[in-house]
């Protein structure tokens, strides 16, 4: 996702705190403008992606107002294995690292803790859409190719905002996963929005990253600003 424009310079840093018995990094992109409280969006990166996957759309969105934090969460188990096993086994802890990288967030300087979105890739997204099930502090979610649990019906609390951006030809994340989760959010009356990228697998390039971008910064400046659609 490239950076739309460049209405704010960028600072880039990073900050730990500890979850699970263990220290966890976060890289911050935040607006240079030491006097002014942002929505905060926190990055959450794919199975196979790494936390860098997330630092050219993070940096799009700081440069739109936004605080972004990207959670290295796979500090809290190392490397993975890419099966189904090891995604159950990690996942409750994975979860765990989330909610503890919201508090962290929600303590920062730069955030106003009352608008805190998530943006998701892959497996990131079924982190930010269970997270964002549970945890009223957070706003809206941005899911890309990833979906949400059927296990997790029952232990739902709440549904936030949901854009859901996902491929029509994903191999890897079939894309009724996506129609999935745009029934429970119709079924329940919850604000959420959806396109499906004809013929587009796993991962988006070109002009599907571009769309998804521009998707994702007028959502979020919907949801967390409070801007109109048109806005």
């Amino acid at each position: 996702m490239p950076v739309l424009s460049s209405v704010y310079s960028i600072k880039e840093s990073q900050s730990r705190f500890e979850s699970c018995g263990g220290a966890v990094c976060m890289d911050h992109f935040v607006p240079a403008d030491s006097g002014r409280s942002f929505p905060a969006v926190i990055g959450l990166h794919g199975w196979s992606g790494g936390h860098a996957s997330m630092a050219e759309p993070a940096a799009a969105l700081a440069a739109e107002g936004f605080a972004v934090y990207v959670l290295h969460y796979f500090d809290r188990s190392g490397p993975v294995e890419a099966h189904k096993g090891a995604l159950v086994r990690h996942f409750p802890g994975w979860m765990r690292v989330l909610w503890d990288a919201v508090s962290h967030v929600e303590r920062q300087g730069a955030v106003d803790s009352a608008r805190i979105g998530l943006l998701g890739f892959s497996l990131g997204a079924y982190l930010a859409l269970c997270n964002s099930a549970i945890d009223s502090r957070i706003r809206a979610v941005v899911e890309c190719f990833g979906g949400f649990p059927r296990e997790m019906k029952l232990f739902t609390r709440r549904l936030c905002p949901v854009l859901i951006l996902h491929g029509e030809a994903d191999s890897v994340i079939p894309v009724e996963e996506a129609y999935h989760l745009q029934a429970m959010m119709r079924s329940k009356g919850i604000p959420h929005a959806m396109q499906i990228y004809a013929g587009v697998g796993h991962g988006f390039e070109g002009e599907t990253r571009r769309d998804a971008s521009a998707r994702t910064l007028a959502f979020f400046n919907r949801y967390l600003k409070g801007e109109s659609p048109t806005g």
